[in-house]
C-alpha cells in the first residue's frame, strides 16, 4: 500500500454515492433527536453550485453545535445506533487519529494513508465538526489558540503537518515527556475544557477549533447560525446555516465560480480502497 489510490471519474462518483447512505443515516438520527447539525465547505458549496457533490469532491463534512456535538456521542452510545455505520471518537475503549469525530460506513473500505496503522474499522468516513464559541477579548482568544493547539497534539499524538520551526519541535518536546496514556489523556481532556468553556449569549463570534490551525482562525459572526436553511444535496433536503452566503464567501470568496483546472482534484490522501468489500475483511487482514 505504498502508493496512494488515484482515483478515476467514475470511481470518484462511485465513492460519492455510496457515501449518501451515511449521510442520510446521520440525518436521520439528528433529526429524532432534535440535534442541529449543518453541510459546511465543499458539500455546502456543491449542494448551491451543483445540487450535489463537487464532482471533484471526495469527502463528507458536517458542523454541529458543541452542545448538540456531545449530545450526539452520548445518544449514539445510549441508542445503540451503532451497527453498518459506526461512530468512531477517541476516548478511553478508542484511539481514532482524530481531534473530531467521524461517521464510517463498514459496507465498504477505505483507508486514509494517516491512518494506516490505527486499530479502527476503516469504511467511507464522513467528518462531524464542533462549531465552538470565540472569546471576545484578544488575550483570551490567544489563550483559545493555545489550549486548541495542545489538545490537538495530545488527542492526536503525532507533530501537526507542515509544521516546522518552533511549533514542531516543541509539539515534539512534549510527546516525548508526557508519554504515557493516562497522562495525555488527562491532558487532552483539561485543555478541551478550557478551549470550550465560553458561551455564546456572552461573545460574538464562533469558530472550528477541530478544523485544523487555519479555520479555528476564522471568526464567523454568531448571526450566520442564528437559524436554519435547507439546500438540496443529491436529492436529499439537507440543513445549512441561514447566514450561507456570508459564511461561504468569508472563507471562499466567489464561491459559485469554479477554482482552476488544476486544483480540480480529491484532497485526502487514500492508501488503499474497496468499494465492494466491508472494512472488515481489511481490519482482519492486518491482525
Amino acid at each position: 500500500m505504498s502508493e496512494l489510490v488515484k482515483m478515476t471519474p467514475e470511481t470518484l462518483r462511485e465513492l460519492q454515492l455510496k457515501q449518501l447512505d451515511m449521510l442520510r443515516y446521520f440525518r436521520d438520527f439528528c433529526n429524532k433527536n432534535n440535534l442541529r447539525f449543518y453541510l459546511i465547505g465543499g458539500c455546502l458549496i456543491g449542494a448551491l453550485r451543483n445540487k450535489g457533490f463537487v464532482p471533484w469532491d471526495d469527502d463528507v463534512d458536517v458542523i454541529m453545535p458543541r452542545d448538540d456535538y456531545e449530545k450526539l456521542y452520548q445518544l449514539w452510545r445510549e441508542q445503540g445506533a451503532d451497527g453498518r455505520f459506526r461512530l468512531l471518537k477517541t476516548d478511553d475503549n478508542m484511539f481514532t487519529g482524530n481531534i473530531f469525530i467521524t461517521i464510517t460506513d463498514t459496507n465498504y473500505t477505505l483507508v486514509k494513508a494517516n491512518q494506516t496503522d490505527v486499530d479502527i474499522p476503516h469504511g467511507l468516513v464522513m467528518d462531524v465538526f464542533p462549531l465552538d464559541v470565540c472569546p471576545d477579548g484578544r488575550f483570551a482568544r490567544k489563550m483559545q489558540y493555545i489550549w486548541t493547539m495542545l489538545y490537538s497534539l495530545f488527542l492526536a499524538q503525532v507533530v501537526p503537518e507542515n509544521h516546522g520551526g518552533i511549533i514542531g519541535f516543541g509539539s515534539k518536546v512534549l510527546l516525548s515527556i508526557f508519554r504515557g496514556k493516562k497522562t495525555r489523556d488527562k491532558i487532552w481532556r483539561f485543555c478541551e475544557k478550557k478551549m470550550t468553556k465560553y458561551k455564546l449569549n456572552e461573545n460574538k463570534c464562533v469558530t472550528e477549533l477541530c478544523s485544523g490551525p487555519h479555520w479555528m482562525k476564522i471568526e464567523y459572526p454568531k448571526h450566520i447560525y442564528d437559524g436554519v436553511a435547507y439546500v438540496t444535496f443529491e436529492g436529499l433536503e439537507m440543513p445549512c446555516m441561514s447566514g450561507y452566503d456570508e459564511y461561504l464567501t468569508m472563507v471562499f470568496g466567489d464561491y459559485m465560480k469554479e477554482p482552476p483546472k488544476e486544483e480540480q482534484v480529491p484532497h485526502h490522501d487514500i492508501a488503499y480502497m474497496d468499494l465492494n468489500s466491508p472494512c472488515i475483511n481489511y481490519d482482519s487482514k492486518r491482525k
